[in-house]
């Protein structure tokens, strides 16, 4: 048996790398005799405690700028085999989330470090940061190939510790119940903040107006907890009145609600495209891009990383940042031909099981250290 120690945010924090983690963990953890510890990053947005579940303890809570945190969740850590550092420089304290080599330099086990944002233009102190994280890892997880391209080109980290891991997907293609509608669907879903560029997307049905039957956004997702403390609804505010502004307040919807799984999955069945306009080209990796070609989806994607890598081989379309007529006219070649449709689910049921949870699971359980695996079977 392996404990596995975590150090991320974790439910009910509604973000990117707090769902990842538990997906994750729910993996390692189901079929088999290994327990994961969670030390959760408190990422000073109210969210609750979090929940146990079966397999997972939650052991307490990394405070940023609180050296007697930072001591406490390494002495947790300590007590696992096996410890995985979610990396993202937005969720630990001091400049540029610095605080975490403090905890990574207290921790005497293996650790795996996965990397959810490499960037190609880091500052001096950035890519001190992650030079540094990375220096006190036994292997380093990247989800794309470009994130391997640029960890060797702008960072000086050891080539042979980095390893290429996909981002986990659940299960989609056969959801049922997809939500009937009228018209076309354009779905867009996840946290809603500024970066998200649905601005863009709002824009580019301003141009589609002669659809017949008339096309309508579908935005799903609350606003970034982030967000919601330092600026309120400001930015979704924005996006209702520029569809109105732009006389189409009636072919947009932005539902603020959280979606539950099985809400979630019937409104993506029921979806005709996925658009994710985003701003950033940056992002290493979208867990929201991932479940929709899973999903087998039509996406239509601006040129981040992880969009080019995933929608190469015309599975989607990729377009310009911040251009609604680029989106536009992808939208009106997606919806011209049927047979796109037909040909990304039919390479979503082909690839189902390939980066599912538990296929991305074994993966994470191979990188565990030689000598780690010489002494749990001694």
């Amino acid at each position: 048996m392996t404990t596995y120690g975590f150090l991320s945010t974790f439910p009910p924090t509604r973000c990117g790398l707090a769902t990842f983690t538990a997906a994750l963990a729910r993996a390692i953890c189901s079929g088999g005799p290994d327990n994961c510890v969670v030390v959760r990053v408190d990422d000073l947005v109210p969210a609750g405690p979090s929940l146990p579940e079966p397999r997972i303890r939650l052991a307490g809570m990394l405070h940023p700028d609180n050296p007697q945190s930072i001591r406490e969740a390494a002495v947790q850590l300590n007590q696992c085999d096996v410890v995985i550092v979610q990396h993202e420089y937005g969720i630990y304290g001091g400049p540029d989330g610095d605080e975490v080599l403090d905890v990574l330099a207290r921790v005497r086990k293996p650790i795996i470090i996965v990397l959810h944002t490499v960037l190609a233009e880091p500052t001096a102190h950035q890519r001190e940061v992650l030079n540094v994280a990375c220096g006190f890892a036994d292997a380093v997880v990247v989800m794309t190939r470009r994130g391997q391209e640029v960890l060797a080109s702008a960072y000086a980290i050891n080539a042979d510790k980095v390893h290429l891991i996909p981002h986990g997907v659940d299960p989609w293609v056969d959801a049922p119940n997809a939500e009937a509608s009228e018209g076309p669907t354009v779905l867009t879903w996840g946290l809603l903040g500024p970066g998200k560029g649905i601005e863009w997307g709002i824009r580019a049905m301003a141009d589609l107006t002669d659809l017949e039957p008339r096309a309508r956004y579908q935005v799903l997702g609350q606003t970034h907890p982030k967000v919601l403390r330092e600026h309120g609804e400001s930015y979704r505010t924005s996006l209702i009145a520029l569809a109105r502004e732009l006389g189409i307040a009636g072919d947009i919807q932005i539902d603020g609600r959280y979606q539950e799984t099985s809400r979630l999955a019937a409104r993506v069945a029921g979806a005709d495209i996925v658009l994710l306009p985003y701003d950033s080209a940056d992002q290493s990796t979208s867990g929201v891009l991932a479940e929709a070609v899973a999903a087998g989806k039509i996406v239509i994607a601006t040129r981040f990383p992880h969009a080019v890598e995933l929608l190469s081989d015309n599975r989607g379309y990729l377009v310009e940042r911040q251009s609604p007529s680029d989106i536009a006219k992808a939208i009106r070649a997606a919806l011209s031909d049927p047979s796109q449709a037909a040909s990304a689910l039919a390479r979503a049921r082909k690839d189902a099981s390939k980066n599912s949870w538990a296929k991305v699971a074994v993966r994470y359980r191979a990188l565990v250290p030689a000598t780690l695996q010489k002494s749990l079977s001694a």
